[in-house]
């Protein structure tokens, strides 16, 4: 009998008796490797009571049970060292993307109202906002330093504004320079996702975009559990509030959630929302799952998608028309 264990392959006869050995080399990290394959494997795995300790002293592999217990602590910790620096998979950096872009979204968001709030009170005719007024704020500082070059130097010299003053200029033009390099930083994270999406998910990102494939793949939690979700959880990942009050009570079960943002569903007609994004979840549902399992791009998938979307447009043109009740209930006149 066949048996894989950590330190070697070993053949047994119908007693248990080791007959034959093959021992790796006591490298530790080598050892590490062959028992995380072995963990995958689970081929030939030891049967229930067999003693390893023994069989590896019995085979030479180590000489006394102080060693091997050594030995096996010392590979059983590269081991998890492994596992936690081969658990940053591509997939995962991907999410971790995501949830950075949702963070500088949030942050920068915050600070241009911030910035805005505070240097409108010294130039409230700029109508500027967000990096247009970080931008501007970098370059001129106040508005008394505005050149005649500039579409704003006539509303710069007749604002009502307060005077700003040097302390004051410095200060903002540091703030602006700080919301200026988040906005760099959110388009460098982006291009970061889209080639991202690229290499690991050529379809998903030809359905979705590179910006709503990251984010099913981020709700998911990887590719693989993304790959293993049918394709009506796909249409409504993103709406757990929604789900929860229709499971709870009468609410109408929602019709999709993050996918909401594809352009085949927001541009349509209400009424066949429902039917669009169902078409929508199918397809993702299906190259995410050639993403995952084989990762040939696929171009004839968007052309069926769309067809299929067409086909849907066409054979509801207009909305449904109400159902009118058959006959309205009559009153019971009330006995005087």
């Amino acid at each position: 009998m066949k048996i894989n264990t950590w330190f070697g392959v070993l053949e047994t006869g119908r007693a248990g008796e080791i007959l034959e050995s093959r021992l790796f080399s006591k490298d530790v990290r080598e050892l590490a490797l062959n028992s995380l394959s072995l963990r995958d494997s689970r081929s030939n795995l030891p049967p229930e009571g067999f003693d390893l300790k023994a069989a590896a002293i019995e085979c030479g592999f180590t000489e006394s049970p102080a060693e091997y217990y050594s030995l096996l602590h010392e590979v059983t910790l590269e081991a998890a060292k492994l596992q936690v620096s081969g658990a940053l998979t591509p997939d995962q950096r991907i999410i971790q993307a995501v949830e950075a872009l949702d963070d500088i979204n949030e942050t920068t968001n915050s600070l241009s109202e911030r910035l805005s709030e505070w240097y409108g009170g010294y130039f409230p005719e700029s109508g500027l906002g967000g990096e247009d007024l970080a931008l501007f704020i970098v370059k001129y500082g106040s508005r008394e330093n505005v050149g005649s070059e500039s579409p704003l130097y006539s509303k710069a010299r007749n604002s009502m504004g307060a005077k700003l003053e040097p302390a004051d200029e410095v200060l903002l033009k540091g703030f602006a320079e700080s919301v200026r390099s988040l906005y760099e930083r959110r388009r460098q994270t982006e291009a970061y996702i889209e080639n991202s999406m690229e290499l690991v998910a050529p379809n998903l990102k030809l359905i979705a975009g590179p910006m709503l494939g990251a984010r099913l793949i981020s709700l998911a939690g990887s590719l693989e559990k993304l790959a293993e979700f049918p394709s009506s959880t796909v249409q409504v990942i993103g709406a757990s509030k929604a789900l929860f009050k229709h499971l709870r009570a009468r609410a109408p079960s929602p019709k999709h959630g993050v996918i909401y943002s594809h352009p085949l569903i927001n541009t349509a007609p209400w009424w066949v929302r429902g039917k669009i994004a169902r078409a929508v979840a199918s397809k993702l549902s299906l190259a995410v799952r050639i993403d995952f399992y084989s990762g040939k791009k696929d171009p004839s998938l968007t052309e069926k998608l769309e067809t299929k979307v067409l086909q849907i447009r066409t054979l509801n043109p207009r909305p449904p028309q109400k159902r009118q009740e058959s006959g309205a209930k009559t009153k019971k006149k009330r006995r005087k």
